[in-house]
């Protein structure tokens, strides 16, 4: 650790003193040299970083069910993800109940459009204020059941087209709040792992939130929607069938967001670089200083910044476009389609938790680069090979699963190892903005190559390209201590 005499200078050439301001952004990266550092704290220590936090999760005799606590958060959010936005309500509100398919989904379109918007203006600022504040815990709690509640609220839009609009706000509001939840839990995995364990944690989390939905589409649609006459008697009349699976969706994510926010203490940014609670408008302008210093100081943080925004959309678009290519190009019926939907998240989530035990021992980098590698390659192949049918779509399409996951994990892991210690909610609230300005990537080259080759098939050329082009962005990207043009280069493998 180096320290600062008043009125001296630092080992980085900061002048301290009684007045002193706290130290830049680039100026304390979480960026974590290779072994032969065996030990938490001479990693963190070798890069400047306060060993106060990892003595403190060292010392922690819980630090282990802290963990799972944290992951469960992953585990009980899938049901939004996957029963409320992905394979349930949104296919439900976009049925010929609500109106014509092509109105009620271009009105879909429009909500989250409107949503993504306000999460790409707002993400930074709410993550920044949850860490100037000292209230990222609480922050995550409101969020969490503001989702909760609006997931309960959505058994009441009936399959009638005069409950659309209800439906399409309660959707987008979800989505707005769960994404700020999303920015304060991200920025919670520095508090619950180590320098030495941080890919294995975000690895946890992440295959957790795709077993998790597994298990919860398994007792919606075998209870529920499924068969005529579902659990307590539920049918399908009158749309109760889907209407009581939000219920259950809304209690699934409730009772399992409660272990984080008991296990885990709320946080406080260290003294050292504590900034002040400012007004909202005013937290603009401290964001774009923010981002000015990452500019000058720890420049390689915004080039991953702009690269995985690029190659996390050609991951959506693999999930996003796989059951389309199923259903459409590969003959899969209904049932398939939700089989094989099962069979992907399982080999994602298992492959999740067990590549992130290689994140911390190679590095997220190679972790990334290898996935994207590996999905490029079996993406060519179901283009290639499509006539195949089936059996070539359940090969590929689970490879492509097998390097989805790790490759999400990785870049979270990457991002929190290279964050500047107490920005963690803002930076992360950029990671969702960054994301949320370049979705438009995946969708549109999907469109532009099936319009030129004249056939579905030919969209998973655009994914494709999407992967290539993101990780071309990826691979000059490394993170150096102290930023972009001092310090030593410790790259991140």
């Amino acid at each position: 650790m180096s320290t600062t005499p008043p009125g001296g200078t630092d080992d980085t050439g900061r002048t301290g003193g009684p007045g002193d301001e706290a130290p830049r952004l680039g100026s304390r990266p979480r960026n974590f040299p290779p072994p032969p550092l065996v030990t938490p704290d001479a990693a963190a220590a070798t890069v400047d970083l306060d060993t106060s936090q990892v003595a403190a999760v060292k010392a922690q005799a819980g630090r282990k069910g802290r963990i799972f606590a944290w992951s469960l958060w992953d585990w009980g959010s899938a049901s939004f993800n996957a029963v409320v936005t992905t394979f349930v309500f949104t296919v439900y509100l976009t049925s010929d109940s609500f109106g014509e398919e092509a109105a009620v989904s271009a009105s879909l379109g429009w909500a989250l459009a409107a949503a993504g918007l306000l999460i790409a203006i707002l993400a930074p600022v709410v993550g920044q204020r949850s860490d100037s504040a000292g209230r990222r815990k609480f922050w995550l709690g409101f969020n969490t059941y503001v989702v909760v509640a609006v997931t309960a609220l959505l058994f009441f839009v009936a399959p009638d087209p005069n409950f659309l609009w209800l439906g399409l706000v309660l959707l987008a509001v979800g989505n707005i709040v769960f994404e700020f939840a999303g920015v304060n839990y991200n920025a919670m995995l520095a508090q619950v792992s180590t320098p030495t364990s941080i890919g294995k944690v975000s690895g946890l989390g992440w295959g957790m939130g795709y077993i998790g939905g597994i298990v919860l589409l398994l007792i919606v649609y075998f209870g529920f929607i499924s068969p005529e006459v579902g659990l307590f008697g539920v049918t399908g009349e009158d749309g109760m069938d889907v209407r009581v699976a939000m219920l259950v969706s809304a209690a699934w994510f409730g009772v399992f967001a409660l272990p984080v926010l008991l296990a885990v203490p709320e946080y406080h940014a260290p003294q050292a670089v504590a900034r002040p609670h400012v007004g909202f408008f005013a937290s603009y302008g401290v964001l774009a200083k923010s981002i000015a210093e990452l500019w000058r100081d720890s420049r390689q943080t915004l080039y991953f910044l702009l690269a995985s925004a690029v190659f996390r959309d050609g991951l959506a678009g693999v999930f996003t476009f796989g059951g389309v290519l199923a259903a459409g190009t590969f003959g899969f019926s209904p049932g398939e389609v939700i089989i094989f939907a099962i069979a992907a998240n399982v080999v994602a989530g298992i492959a999740t938790i067990t590549i992130g035990l290689l994140d911390d021992k190679v590095g997220p980098k190679p972790v990334i680069v290898a996935s994207l590698i590996g999905l490029v390659i079996a993406g060519s192949a179901v283009f290639l090979l499509h006539e195949g049918g089936a059996t070539i779509f359940w090969i590929f399409g689970l490879m492509l699963c097998l390097f989805v996951g790790p490759a999400q994990s990785a870049s979270r892991s990457f991002l929190a190892r290279i964050i500047p210690e107490g920005r963690e909610g803002e930076v992360f609230g950029l990671y969702a903005t960054t994301g949320r300005a370049v979705s438009f990537l995946a969708p549109t080259a999907f469109a532009l190559f099936v319009t030129l080759g004249g056939a579905q098939f030919w969209g998973i050329l655009g994914i494709v390209l999407v992967l290539l082009i993101g990780l071309g962005l990826l691979i000059p990207v490394h993170a150096k201590q102290g930023g972009s043009t001092r310090g030593p280069d410790a790259r991140l493998r």
